[in-house]
This record gives C-alpha cells, sequence and structure tokens, in this order.
C-alpha cells in the first residue's frame, strides 16, 4: 500500500502522474494541447461532478447540497421528526426511510421502545414517509437494496451511511443537518479534497472485504490522510471485486475519518440492481479522460492478508498471520493503548487468552451492515460446513443483514449449515454493533465482523467494574476461528471451496410489510407519542457574555462520540433529552453531569429573574473578580453555563446527542485542539454550542476552573476568527485566545439564536 505525499494526475483510468515540478511537461509530453489544468482536471472525478449536480449555491467552492433521500433508524428518527415538528414540518420533501434496526429489543432500560416505532409509523403516515418495521433489514441493507441509485446523494442519521459501491454518494451526520433537509434547507460545506483509492490485483482466497477495509483504514487514520474528504475507488482492481464486496470495503470507510465515498461503476452494479428489480437506478460512473486527485492510496489487492483490528479502534491493525507470530508483545501493546482509554477503573489484559501459544477468544458475531451481507454469510456457512464449534466457551451468531438474505440462505442450505455447526442465526439488528445485544462476559474477548471495536461498543460497563473487549476481523476468518473451536485462525489457512450460489432477491417480502406512503402525506393521522417521548427543553439565545466553568478535562489522543454519551442500553432513552443527558460522559467522566448541572442551577436562576450566586455561591468570587475589570457586567447580559476541554472529540457515531445531551446540561461550548469528525463539529453548531479551538500544548485552564469570554456574542455577529478569553482564578483574569474556525453565515445565526429550532423558529 503506498500513500502519495502529492496530488496526482489519473490518466484514463489506470495511468497515474504524480503532482510535482515535471508534471506539466509529463502531461504535456502524453496529451500534447489537450492537458488540462490542474483546476480543470479536479472537475474530472466522479465526486465532483455528482456535487456539482447537487449544489444550489453556484459556487463550487462553497456548497449547498440538497440531498436526493433521507434514511434514519429508531435511535435517531424520533428526535429528528420532533426537532422537524417544533420547526413547523408539515410533510418530507423528498423520500424518507424510518428503519428500525437499533432499538429493537423493545423492552431495555425502563422503557418500550416499540412507542418510538409506533411513532415512527404514524409519523411516515403523517409526513410522506418510508416505514421499515423491526427485524426486516438494518438501514444500510434496505438503503442498498431500495434507495440507492447511481449519481444519487443520500443523507442518513448514522456514521455508516455509505453507498458509493453503488455509485450513491451519502453521508452520515447528526440529526439536525437532515433536520434542515426536511425544512428545504441545505448542507453547506466547503467543496472537499478528494482522495483516490487506486486499487490493483486482486484478493487472494480467504481474505474478505473487511480486511481490505482494515488494511486501508490502518495506513490513513492516524496521519488524517483521508479526513473529512471524498474516498473515490478507481482502478483495475474494482473490477476483480464482486457487489459485495465493494459494499463491504465502502461501508468501513466512516472508520477513516473522510466525509463520503464513490466508486466507479460497471456491469457487476449494473447486475445488482437489476437483482433487486430496479436496473433504471443504474448508471455508469468513470473519471473523466484526465483527472486530478488531492492524493491517492494505492492498494494491492492481492498482497492483503487476512486482518484483524485489535481492541480498542478499528485502526489498530495487524495481519493475523503478524499477531499469532508476535502474539505476547502485542498483547502487551493493546494492554497499554487500553489504559490510555480505560485508565484506572478496570484491570485489563488479554494475555490470559493464550493458550498453548494460541489466541482463545470466546465469542464470534458476523452482523450488521458490514458482516451481515450475502456473500459473507455464504463463506463463513462453506468454511463451518461439517465443522463444529464446539461446547466450550466460544459461541458464534450471525445476524443477515436483511430478511431477504435470511430467506436466500434458507432456500440455498447455508442457514441449515450454520445453525448444525452450532451457530445461532438471528434476525436483522445492529445491537452488537453499538452494545446492545450478544455482550460477552466480564473480560472475554469477541471477534466481530461488524464496525467498531470502541470501549462499551460491546456492551460491558466500566462504571460497574465489567469490562470486555472487541477486535474486528472479516466473517470468512470469523468462521475459521469458530470450525477450530475458537482458537484465532486466518481463513488464509483453511482449505475451503466458496461456490458463491447467486443471490435471488424476493422484493415480496418488504412489499407485504414495508408500509410506503408513495410520497403522500396524511395530517389527519395523530401522532402516537409514547410516555418516554419527550419535547426538546427550552433553549436561550447567545447572551452578550458568557461565564462558563470547566466540567470535564480529557486528555486521550481521540476521544468519541461513545465516551460522549454511551451507546447500548442507554439509547432507550434518545427519545427523552433530559432523561438521556444523565448518562452524558458517565463511562468516561462520572463526575461531569453533576457539576454541569450545578454550574446550570445559576443560567436557570437567571432566566427566571432570580439570584444566581443564591443558586450557585461558588459564582459569587468569581463574578466580583469579572466586575471589578467590566462594571457593565449583568445578570441580563450574561450567561452562564459549562464546557469541557477535550483534545480531539468526536470521532465515531453520528450521534448528534453526544452534543445535545451538553446542552441540555447547560453547555455552551466545547474547547478542543481539533475535532475528529466534521459531523461533529456540525452538531455542536446545530445545538447551539460553541466548537472552539485551542492550540495544542496551550491550555491556560484546568478542570473546575471558571472562563469569561467577554462581547461573545458580538465576536459571533462580526465573524471574528479569534475569541478574546479570560482565566477566572485568584481573584484575577489572565487572558488567553480561543479560535472559533470558520463558520457559514447560517451557522453563525444557528448558534446566536441558540439551537437550530430556535433559528428555524425565528425564520
Amino acid at each position: 500500500m503506498k500513500l502519495y505525499e502529492n496530488g496526482v494526475y489519473l490518466l484514463n483510468g489506470s495511468e497515474i502522474v504524480e503532482d510535482g515540478p515535471e508534471a506539466a511537461a509529463v502531461l504535456a509530453g502524453k496529451l500534447g494541447d489537450q492537458a488540462p489544468s490542474k483546476e480543470e482536471a479536479a472537475k474530472h472525478t466522479i465526486a465532483y461532478s455528482i456535487l456539482q449536480s447537487h449544489n444550489t449555491s453556484g459556487d463550487m467552492k462553497k456548497l449547498k447540497i440538497k440531498f436526493d433521500k433521507l434514511t434514519s433508524h429508531d435511535i435517531t428518527f424520533v428526535g429528528i421528526i420532533q426537532t422537524a415538528r417544533a420547526s413547523g414540518l408539515e410533510k418530507f420533501p423528498v423520500p424518507y426511510v424510518l428503519t428500525n434496526c437499533h432499538n429493537s429489543l423493545c423492552a431495555v432500560g425502563g422503557t418500550i421502545n416499540e412507542d418510538d416505532h409506533m411513532f415512527g409509523l404514524s409519523c411516515a403516515k403523517r409526513y410522506g414517509g418510508i416505514y421499515v418495521p423491526p427485524h426486516q433489514a438494518v438501514i444500510h441493507q434496505f438503503a442498498r437494496e431500495m434507495l440507492a441509485e447511481s449519481g444519487n446523494m443520500i443523507l442518513g442519521s448514522d456514521s455508516h451511511t455509505r453507498y458509493g459501491a453503488l455509485g450513491t454518494m451519502a453521508m452520515g451526520e447528526g440529526g439536525p443537518e437532515l433536520v434542515k433537509q426536511l425544512l428545504n434547507q441545505t448542507y453547506d460545506i466547503d467543496m472537499p479534497g478528494v482522495i483516490a483509492i487506486y486499487l490493483t490485483g486482486e484478493p487472494i482466497k480467504g481474505v474478505g472485504p473487511q480486511d481490505v477495509a482494515l488494511a486501508i483504514i490502518g495506513a490513513v487514520f492516524a496521519n488524517g490522510y483521508v479526513n473529512n474528504k471524498v474516498m473515490e475507488f478507481v482502478g483495475p482492481g474494482v473490477a476483480k471485486l464482486s457487489a459485495d464486496f465493494r459494499i463491504g470495503v465502502d461501508v468501513m470507510t466512516t472508520e477513516t475519518t473522510c466525509l463520503s465515498s464513490i466508486w466507479r461503476t460497471d456491469e457487476v452494479i449494473r447486475e445488482f440492481y437489476e437483482t433487486h428489480g430496479r436496473g433504471e437506478a443504474y448508471r455508469e460512473l468513470n473519471p473523466g479522460a484526465v483527472a486530478y486527485y488531492d492524493g491517492m492510496v494505492s492498494v494491492d489487492l492481492s498482497q492483503i492478508r487476512p486482518m484483524i483490528a485489535m481492541p480498542f479502534h478499528p485502526s489498530n491493525t495487524y495481519t493475523i498471520d503478524e499477531l499469532n507470530a508476535n502474539l505476547m508483545d502485542i498483547l502487551d501493546d493493546v494492554e497499554k493503548k487500553a489504559k490510555v482509554s480505560l485508565g484506572d477503573a478496570v484491570s485489563f489484559t488479554l494475555k490470559d487468552k493464550v493458550r498453548n501459544g494460541k489466541l482463545y477468544v470466546e465469542q464470534g458475531i458476523i452482523a450488521g451492515c458490514a458482516g451481515g451481507g450475502y456473500e459473507n454469510i455464504c463463506d463463513a456457512a462453506d468454511i463451518l460446513r461439517g465443522s463444529y464449534i464446539g461446547a466450550d466457551e466460544f459461541t458464534l451468531s450471525v445476524y443477515p443483514a436483511s430478511t431477504p438474505i435470511y430467506m436466500e440462505l434458507a432456500k440455498n442450505g447455508r442457514l441449515a449449515d450454520l445453525i448444525q455447526s452450532g451457530a445461532i442465526v438471528k434476525t436483522a439488528f445492529c445491537g452488537p454493533c453499538f452494545g446492545a445485544g450478544d455482550t460477552p462476559a466480564n473480560n472475554a474477548l469477541s471477534i466481530r465482523h461488524s464496525t467498531r471495536n470502541f470501549p462499551n461498543r460491546e456492551g460491558s460497563k466500566l462504571q460497574s467494574g465489567q469490562i470486555a473487549s472487541v477486535a474486528l476481523m472479516d466473517a470468512r476468518s470469523i468462521a475459521a476461528t469458530a470450525a477450530n473451536k475458537g482458537y484465532l485462525t486466518s481463513a488464509a489457512d483453511v482449505d475451503a471451496a466458496f461456490p458463491r450460489p447467486k443471490y435471488f432477491f424476493d422484493r415480496s417480502i418488504y412489499a407485504n410489510r414495508v408500509f410506503d406512503s408513495k410520497g403522500k402525506a396524511d395530517p389527519s393521522v395523530e401522532i402516537r407519542l409514547g410516555p418516554n417521548i419527550k419535547d426538546w427543553p427550552a433553549m436561550c439565545e447567545l447572551p452578550e457574555n458568557l461565564i462558563l466553568k470547566v466540567v470535564s478535562e480529557i486528555h486521550d489522543p481521540v476521544t468519541t462520540t461513545d465516551e460522549l454519551i454511551p451507546s447500548g442500553e442507554t439509547s432507550s432513552y434518545r427519545s427523552n433529552p433530559l432523561g438521556l443527558a444523565e448518562f452524558a460522559l458517565s463511562r468516561k467522566d462520572p463526575a461531569y453531569v453533576g457539576l454541569a448541572k450545578e454550574v446550570q442551577k445559576a443560567e436557570k436562576a437567571r432566566e427566571a429573574g432570580e439570584s444566581m450566586e443564591a443558586a450557585l455561591p461558588e459564582l459569587s468570587p468569581i463574578w466580583k473578580t469579572i466586575a471589578s475589570s467590566y462594571p457593565e457586567l449583568s445578570p441580563e447580559n450574561t450567561g452562564i453555563g459549562s464546557t469541557i476541554f477535550a483534545v480531539k472529540p468526536g470521532d465515531g457515531s453520528a450521534r448528534e446527542q453526544a452534543a445535545s445531551c451538553q446542552k441540555v446540561l447547560g453547555g455552551w461550548a466545547n474547547i478542543a485542539n481539533s475535532y475528529a469528525t466534521k459531523r461533529y463539529r456540525s452538531n455542536l453548531i446545530n445545538w447551539g454550542m460553541l466548537p472552539f479551538l485551542i492550540d495544542e500544548g496551550e491550555l491556560p485552564f484546568a478542570n473546575h476552573d471558571y472562563l469569561f469570554l467577554p462581547d461573545i456574542r458580538a465576536a459571533v455577529t462580526n465573524r471574528a476568527s479569534e475569541v478574546k478569553a479570560y482565566l477566572v482564578k485568584d481573584n484575577a483574569l489572565k487572558e488567553f485566545t480561543l479560535k472559533l474556525g470558520a463558520m457559514t453565515e447560517d451557522e453563525r445565526q444557528i448558534i446566536l439564536d441558540g439551537c437550530l429550532i430556535n433559528y428555524n423558529r425565528v425564520k
């Protein structure tokens, strides 16, 4: 694998010319007078053409995108629709699919999640949407089967919204960005960079899509090579991959922190659409004769070997052969990395998994939008045929990604092969990917063909002293390990045939169960609101000045959204903003909620016209110190709130609640050296929180300190890129600088209004 240091020109999809002093001469020698400028060649990527066709601004440097379709699941759609309803929603302006694949267990955490499902069904009827009942399909498989179209764009409220292999540029964002689309507003971004992923060769037997994906993630995550850029898959190696294989690689691009992905399309993708009864959705997509990319990752598929991503991040990658050859050294390194994420909350080791020199795992899972594909499960069944997983600790669960896939596995006998081996085959469910299903025993190790292996993603609870861990692998090597009764085994070491039976899609399964309004709204339908579905609390506009207390300080290299708001059973409160907020940072900083709520008492008193200092006595000396230099300070012009510092927050999920939970607890800002993803920063802004930046190594404050931001409203109004701030300590003010970063005019107004709900209400 090679990462180019410079941009590259791709000629006719197959010849690479790296940018540099000689590039112009080389291009002229090959193309003569037809050699385009770099700026012109950049317009000939697939990504540029799709973005151009969806941009409404007239300026390709400042995009205002309108998407063709939207999709959400039952952790996110309640909050999205509630926000849109508060802003005057009358009907869904584009096809909007509401799937039910996360809160499918129906009674977790003391709430009845079926209430959320009934809310979704009633909203699909009232506003003209599509409702997919629980256990029918995971969100992204339904989108592949029924929504994707070559050349289209889809926005989803889930970070793994990736359909690039089918020629659809898709993006995963926080719920407020979908609210904007529902209100006929736009998705506003600067034109992203485009990175070519140039594939050559062909995968060897036993290598699956997760192996290729993990190899790419391991090469580009830490260095940020594709961060907030579009990954465009090109090169002759694409033609060597089946549609399912491409989809499996594509969905994992999220873990690189890229913005989106797109692939060249061909007859393989045409066949995929025709198989699903949607041949008209296919269009051939290729880069132009001369296309310029901002960088290139060259991948020789024939050199990829079965991979494993060790806990606790998908970028912590090794080949399985490398792990087996250096087992104790790598396990020692995992323990050191775990110490960063887990601290002293639990005692963690994997060295006790080594038995007779081999690594033993207690659980295997093949599931979700990444692992639950037809080919993955067929190949796993072919490996397991005639083998048994044994009667010891090891268990294997398989979740087909949709009921049509499940049906075909039953018809062609693979389902029987899996069941006979001792595997348990379950219905379409995303639980194993976010900690709501198949929680292993304490200190157990699970290998999963799923999307993430962050701490708590397997369902364990640090605050209760329980920790299990997940390593990511491809379905084929998971099946090989299962056939070896739990001892880690590479699929390349297994002698199995993969006949790949043809897939037949039964469209009637959805026709008989999925509610499709065909875009027709029915205002007479009453929205069904369960007792756990609550409206958003009122939020005030940005005051002239702010006093902020730092209530959490996190120095991990990266902070995931799972650490900001836990996944798993807490998801049952996602429709209850105040109820869910009680879990904010609970598995990272258990003191956070209490500290934030104490500070919020002062702001609630201020808004009610009562004494802030009586509500929060520690504020009194802080106020006096500030007032000595700013005598105009008053409760009418100065708000009180909380903030957190994290080095690089927001990796992972698109869940808006990582930001909204902070806001409903009185948060006014985050302070960071950088933000891991655009979607987390967007969530902060849409919930009226200032996304401050501070230079690395410069941290003039500590946890529990108070900060004063004078004239912050004026700074936002006047498009200031830097903000004057003070540390208030020891009866003195110490000045320092915070950066705001680039924001669109709409984003600034959202901050000024206090949140997106207020912004739309004002409009």
